[in-house]
C-alpha cells in the first residue's frame, strides 16, 4: 500500500516514501507513506486558506449535512480502515473496529450539539443593541499520534469543520494510512482545500506549526513535543489547543467488592496494551486488601494472550514502535535492577515471532515506593505499579502528587463516600466505578486535562469555544 500526501483534494507524490513495518511482525511491510517537506506545508496551507474564504460563507445546516455524509462513508468502510489502521499501528483488530465505532459515534455527538453551540446572542435595551456572533478562526494545523488515530482524527477534526475553519492534518509516521483513508474518504464530500493532509516527521511538523497563516495549532501527544509547538506557536502569537499524557491513579475505598473492582481495574490498564492517555497508570489500594487485590490482578493478567493483531486469539497486541518499545524495556529493566518486587505476566502466542515484534508481557509490580519512577512517570505501556495506602486523606495526597492530571478513577460501593473523593482529585476527568466515559459522559464531559495534561478541552459542547472568535457588534441608540 502506497499513501501519498492530500492537498486540495488531489494526491501529490513524493521524491522520497517511507517503509511503515508491521509492529506484530517486523519482517513484513504495512505500507509506503509519502515523505513531505516544508514546501508541502506550504502548498496545503495555502490551500486551507483559499479554501476557508468560502467554506466560512457556507451555513451550519449545509456543514452538519457533509459531515453526516461523510460519517456514513466512512461507516461502509469501517472494515477496510480498521483492518489497515491495526496493522500499521499495532492495536488488536477488534480495538480497532470498536476504535472506528466510537469515531462515528464522536462525530455524530457533534453534529448534534453544534445548532445550541453557535446560536447568535442578541440583547436590547433602551440605550443600545448588541450582538455577539460566533466565527470560525481560519486554518487550523491538527497533528494526531499513533495509539488510537481514528477516533483521536474524527473527534479533534469534526469540531473545527463545524466552525467552519478548514484543516491541514499531519498525522503519526507509525499511523498514517488509516487516517489518509478516512480524510480522503471525507474529502469526497467537501470542497477542494477543506481538508488536506501532509506526511513526514518533526521537520514537517515545525513547519506546519510555525505557518503564518495557521491560526491554531490542536495537537494530541506528549508533554515535550507540546512545549516545542508552543515555542514555535509564539512567533505568530497562534492558540495551541493541547490533550496529553496522564499519570492516571485508581483509588480503591476500602469498602469496595474486590470481585466486582479488580476485573475492571486490570481491563482499564492494560486495555491497548496500556498505550492510552488515560489508561490506569497506578492503583491505590488499602493495607488490609492488597494481598486479596494483588493476587486477583495477577490471575486476570495472566489470562491475556499476546500475539499478533490480526490474530483473532489474541488479547493483547504489541507495543506500537521501536522507540516506544524501548523505552518502556529500559523501565522494567531498571525495576529488576532495583530489585522491586515486579513479575511478568500473559501468555505469549506465538513463541516463534515473540523477536519479530514489539512484543512485551504485561507487568505487574508491587511493594513499590509511592515517589519511584514507575508511579510518577507516565508509562504508556503494559506496566502497573500497586500502592497501599492507610487513610482517604493519604491516598489523595498521593494521587494529587504529580503534574499530570487527565483522568482519574474512584471504586467504592458507596456512591456519596467516592463522589466525595472524586470532588478531591486534581483530574480533567474522575470515573466511579468504571474507567472511561460512558455514552452520556462521552457526550457531555469536556475531555481533556489540568496541569501538564493539556490546554483547552475536546468532546460536549464545550469544545466548539476552542476552535471559534467572538465578533460583537454594538449599536448605540438615540437618546431622546
Amino acid at each position: 500500500m502506497k499513501v501519498n500526501l492530500f492537498i486540495n483534494n488531489e494526491d501529490v507524490t513524493t521524491e522520497h516514501y517511507d517503509e511503515v513495518k508491521d509492529p506484530g511482525r517486523l519482517s513484513e511491510t504495512a505500507g509506503y507513506i509519502a515523505k513531505g517537506d516544508a514546501s508541502h506545508i506550504d502548498q496545503a496551507v495555502q490551500a486551507a486558506q483559499q479554501a476557508f474564504l468560502s467554506w466560512r460563507q457556507t451555513s451550519l445546516e449545509e456543514r452538519m449535512s457533509i459531515l453526516l455524509e461523510s460519517a456514513e462513508e466512512i461507516e461502509k468502510n469501517a472494515s477496510s480502515i480498521a483492518s489497515v489502521t491495526a496493522k500499521e499501528n499495532g492495536i488488536l483488530l477488534s480495538r480497532t473496529v470498536d476504535e472506528v465505532k466510537a469515531g462515528l459515534m464522536e462525530m455524530r455527538n457533534m453534529i448534534e450539539l453544534a445548532p445550541s453551540a453557535f446560536q447568535q446572542q442578541i440583547i436590547e435595551d433602551e440605550s443600545g443593541w448588541v450582538s455577539v456572533v460566533k466565527r470560525p478562526m481560519g486554518v487550523i494545523a491538527c497533528i494526531v499520534p499513533w495509539n488510537a488515530p481514528i477516533i483521536l482524527t474524527l473527534q479533534k477534526i469534526t469540531p473545527i469543520l463545524l466552525a467552519g475553519n478548514t484543516i491541514v492534518v499531519k498525522p503519526s509516521p507509525t499511523a498514517s494510512m488509516g487516517v489518509v483513508a478516512i480524510l480522503r474518504m471525507m474529502a469526497g464530500s467537501f470542497p477542494p482545500g477543506v481538508i488536506n493532509v501532509v506526511l513526514g516527521g518533526g521537520d514537517v511538523g515545525s513547519a506546519l506549526t510555525s505557518h503564518p497563516l495557521v491560526r491554531k495549532i490542536s495537537f494530541t501527544g506528549g508533554g515535550s513535543t507540546a512545549v516545542a509547538i508552543m515555542k514555535s506557536a509564539a512567533e505568530t502569537l497562534k492558540g495551541v489547543h493541547f490533550e496529553l499524557g496522564g499519570n492516571d491513579p485508581a483509588i480503591v475505598l476500602d469498602d469496595a467488592d474486590l470481585n466486582e473492582v479488580v476485573p475492571k481495574i486490570v481491563e482499564g490498564a492494560f486495555r491497548r496494551t496500556g498505550q492510552f492517555c488515560f489508561a490506569i497508570k497506578r492503583v491505590y489500594i488499602p493495607y488490609d486488601m492488597y494481598d486479596e487485590f494483588y493476587e486477583k490482578a495477577c490471575e486476570l493478567t495472566d489470562a491475556y494472550k499476546i500475539g499478533h493483531q490480526l490474530n483473532k486469539a489474541a488479547t493483547m497486541g504489541p507495543i506500537n514502535n521501536q522507540l516506544q518499545y524501548v523505552r518502556i524495556s529500559e523501565l522494567i529493566k531498571r525495576l529488576e535492577d532495583s530489585g522491586v518486587n515486579l513479575v511478568k505476566l500473559g501468555k505469549r502466542l506465538e513463541p516463534e515471532n515473540w523477536e519479530n515484534g514489539y512484543y512485551l508481557q504485561p507487568v505487574i509490580v508491587r511493594d513499590v515506593d509511592p515517589n519511584a519512577e514507575i508511579v510518577t512517570c507516565e508509562q504508556f505501556g503494559p506496566v502497573l505499579p500497586l500502592i497501599p495506602y492507610h487513610t482517604e486523606e493519604e491516598v489523595i495526597r498521593m494521587a494529587n502528587n504529580t503534574e499530570f492530571g487527565l483522568g482519574s478513577s474512584i471504586w467504592s460501593s458507596d456512591f456519596d463516600r467516592a463522589l466525595g473523593v472524586a470532588n478531591q482529585i486534581e483530574a480533567g476527568m474522575t470515573f466511579i466505578n468504571g474507567h472511561g466515559q460512558t455514552s452520556l459522559g462521552s457526550k457531555h464531559i469536556p475531555f481533556g486535562g489540568v496541569k501538564q495534561s493539556g490546554i483547552g478541552r475536546e468532546k460536549s459542547i464545550e469544545v466548539f469555544n476552542e476552535f471559534i472568535e467572538y465578533h460583537g457588534i454594538n449599536y448605540h441608540k438615540k437618546q431622546s
